[in-house]
């Protein structure tokens, strides 16, 4: 439970807080669970361990809608 919580302390710091953080999981989850290509190889098919695998890869940032 240690590391899961670290791993989320870590990710927050990246994307800026827990808010942002939601929001870009959110995101993500749902174009994986749309058919979008994984950017990182794990061995997991649950697409919120891949989407926190991206992040921590520095795969996906939030990006705003008025800068798509």
């Amino acid at each position: 439970m240690e590391e899961k919580i670290r791993v989320i302390d870590e990710l927050e710091e990246r994307v800026g807080g827990r808010f942002l953080l939601t929001a870009l999981l959110q995101k993500r989850i749902r174009e994986l669970v749309a058919g979008a290509p994984r950017l990182v190889e794990i061995r997991s098919e649950n697409p919120i361990d891949i989407a926190i695998e991206e992040i921590r890869a520095g795969k996906i940032d939030l990006v705003s809608e008025d800068d798509e």
